[in-house]
């Protein structure tokens, strides 16, 4: 093992105790000596990676927004697929649902960085979505931002009421292919799923 593979595979280990220490704390209850300890590492090592709590916040909300891009696909064309899509993913994940939400709670608009990744996954899904229009797939009466916070919103509407799920088992599996149902309509009747010819 070379020394960049130790150094690579610490960073991870940081990187994955961040995000777990992240979701269920936030940014300012999270502890960067716990998040070490959990990674096996020093907090010394932990800010060699990272200058600072919320540069390693930000950095781990990047890489879960990356991935939630990956998993949900958004195809304009089919809003209703991409919102089930979206249920899904946090239905199965609800502590990176949590972690993407510390950090629009605590972060804000206030302060943007110039490259923030969510700024920019907005702005390239804003662009997709009014290409769509442009092409008659989506009605173009619709403002792109708002088709997309809508959708978004429906989306993640179950992710954001935990304590309505039924805990667990066929119960649970059961409310939520309802909702996900529920969803998957409500997105159809505003911005139908063109039909592929």
């Amino acid at each position: 093992m070379t020394p960049q593979t130790r150094a690579d595979s610490a960073r991870d280990r940081v990187v994955t105790a961040a995000k777990a220490e992240f979701s269920l704390h936030g940014i300012a209850g999270a502890r960067i000596d716990r998040i070490a300890k959990a990674a096996k590492t020093s907090k010394e090592r932990v800010y060699a990676y990272f200058p600072s709590k919320e540069a390693l916040y930000r950095f781990v909300s990047a890489q879960e927004l990356a991935a939630v891009a990956e998993a949900t696909r958004l195809d304009p064309s089919d809003l209703p697929g991409y919102a089930g899509r979206v249920h899904d993913y946090f239905a199965d994940h609800p502590d990176r649902f949590r972690l993407m939400s510390w950090g629009q709670l605590e972060l804000g608009a206030g302060n943007p960085l110039p490259d923030d990744p969510i700024r920019e996954t907005v702005a390239r899904k804003v662009q997709r979505v009014r290409d769509a229009q442009e092409a008659g797939q989506l009605d173009a009466g619709w403002d792109p931002v708002d088709i997309l916070v809508f959708v978004s919103q429906l989306a993640m509407a179950w992710a954001a009421q935990p304590d309505l799920l039924p805990p667990h088992g066929d119960e649970r599996t059961t409310f939520l292919a309802a909702r996900r149902a529920a969803i998957v309509a409500a997105v159809e009747r505003l911005f139908p799923a063109v039909a592929k010819t």
